[in-house]
């Protein structure tokens, strides 16, 4: 019995020191959660900077376009007959009215022979009867009037004669009334001879002349067509230029209508390129460009020579011509190049970085603004042109204020950060469209 007791006054003294223990372990844990944790100290990042400059700035309208040559021929014949020789081959250099083909032209030699001697007959013909002598209706024309002037002279002499007589009283007056009704009817034939003579002069010499002016026209127009049809034979080159296709060997018949030779200008190439319309409202007649062709080092300089005056009715862009130089010939027609346009130009705009311009999900453009106290703070912005390195800042900043450029991505608003010298990480630096790229594995690490 004794020792049921003593256990049972053991279990007792255990049970009750349990309980003080949790006790102290609850008023412990108390304590611990009225006491605050202290927040771990604000991670630094470094960052690269900018200055916003003041400075000049020319916007580029960049797309995609294909050459063309300055000039080109497809050279095709008049008339359907054999190649009878070529004196060009393909990547043959010619000249204006050189001649690059002759066509099988026999037929139309004789024919050209033929109405050549035609055109000599009425030539001689022309030339008699302009200075031939006064034509055989224009003679007795003369001669009846020489005639009539004749009589009327005698029938005149004859009435004064006899006028005198009658004043005498030597003759009756019947024979005066007589002389002088001969006098009128000569008188009368020689106003109608000396009428028609005029009228010879006046119409038969001039219809005698352009009767033989008009067979001399008929046969140099005879003429000058068979010559035309030879020439026709002759292929001649309109234009200075680069032969660049032959389709035909000789012996081969040419068809009128059909090419025969292609020749091309290409001492200067045309670049052609469809536009949206809203990137050509500011644009130029002369503006500088640059033409990036596969292959060359460097861009090609060249100028905008066109700007097409309506929208093109299938794509609604507007057709631009920029003018390369390509006096080697080194550059092909037909080549896919990429242009850049120098557009709107602003001499004194305020400008970062396009890599220090964060655009966010909701397409607020902002930029991370560094202050005195090496904080980086938010800023909302709205920028204006920008050219491949830089964008325009039109509000939110002041020449001077320092902006980050790389680590700018996803970086909280009062971030404590650190400006470091270096190159730009290849994933900030400005793309070929002057957006900036994607962060990078590099960038992240420094958040």
């Amino acid at each position: 019995m004794r020792s049921s007791g003593m256990e049972s006054r053991m279990e007792k003294r255990t049970q009750s020191s349990l309980m003080h223990v949790l006790a102290a372990a609850c008023a412990l844990a108390a304590l611990a959660g009225c006491q605050k944790t202290p927040a771990p100290p604000a991670t630094l990042v470094s960052v690269q900077a900018a200055t916003v400059a003041q400075q000049r700035i020319t916007s580029h309208i960049a797309g995609d376009a294909v050459l063309t040559p300055l000039a080109q021929a497809a050279i095709a014949p008049r008339i359907t007959a054999p190649v009878k020789t070529y004196y060009v081959q393909r990547g043959s250099k010619v000249k204006a009215g050189e001649l690059l083909a002759v066509l099988d032209n026999k037929d139309l030699a004789a024919a050209a022979m033929d109405s050549k001697g035609g055109y000599t007959q009425a030539q001689a013909a022309y030339q008699t009867t302009t200075k031939a002598a006064v034509p055989e209706e224009y003679q007795k024309g003369q001669l009846d009037v020489a005639q009539a002037k004749a009589t009327l002279d005698l029938q005149q002499s004859i009435v004064n004669a006899r006028q005198k007589l009658f004043d005498e009283g030597a003759i009756p007056g019947r024979d005066l009334d007589t002389a002088k009704a001969q006098l009128v009817q000569a008188k009368s034939a020689y106003d109608i001879a000396e009428s028609h003579l005029a009228g010879l002069k006046a119409v038969s010499r001039e219809a005698a002349l352009k009767s033989a002016q008009g067979q001399l026209e008929s046969a140099q127009g005879k003429y000058d067509a068979s010559r035309a049809m030879f020439d026709y034979s002759e292929i001649r080159s309109p234009i200075n230029g680069v032969v660049t296709d032959r389709p035909l060997f000789v012996g081969e018949t040419a068809s009128a209508g059909t090419s025969l030779l292609t020749v091309m200008d290409t001492s200067a190439l045309l670049a052609k390129a469809h536009l949206p319309q809203s990137q050509v409202q500011t644009l130029k007649l002369g503006a500088p460009a640059e033409v990036t062709v596969s292959g060359l080092e460097k861009p090609v300089a060249g100028k905008v020579t066109l700007i097409s005056p309506a929208l093109d009715p299938g794509s609604t862009t507007v057709e631009v011509w920029v003018r390369i130089e390509n006096p080697k010939g080194e550059i092909k027609p037909g080549t896919s190049v990429r242009l850049s346009i120098d557009g709107e130009t602003i001499p004194n705009a305020l400008t970062v970085p396009s890599a220090a311009v964060v655009t966010t999900t909701t397409g607020q453009k902002t930029v991370m603004v560094i202050g005195a106290d090496s904080v980086a703070h938010t800023r909302p912005v709205a920028v204006g042109i920008q050219d491949a390195d830089n964008v325009q800042i039109a509000s939110g900043l002041k020449a001077g204020e320092q902006v980050v450029t790389v680590g700018a991505y996803g970086m909280d608003d009062g971030t404590p950060v650190k400006v470091v010298a270096g190159a730009e990480d290849e994933g900030s630096k400005p793309s070929a469209d002057g957006k900036a790229g994607e962060p990078t594995a590099k960038d992240s690490d420094a958040k």
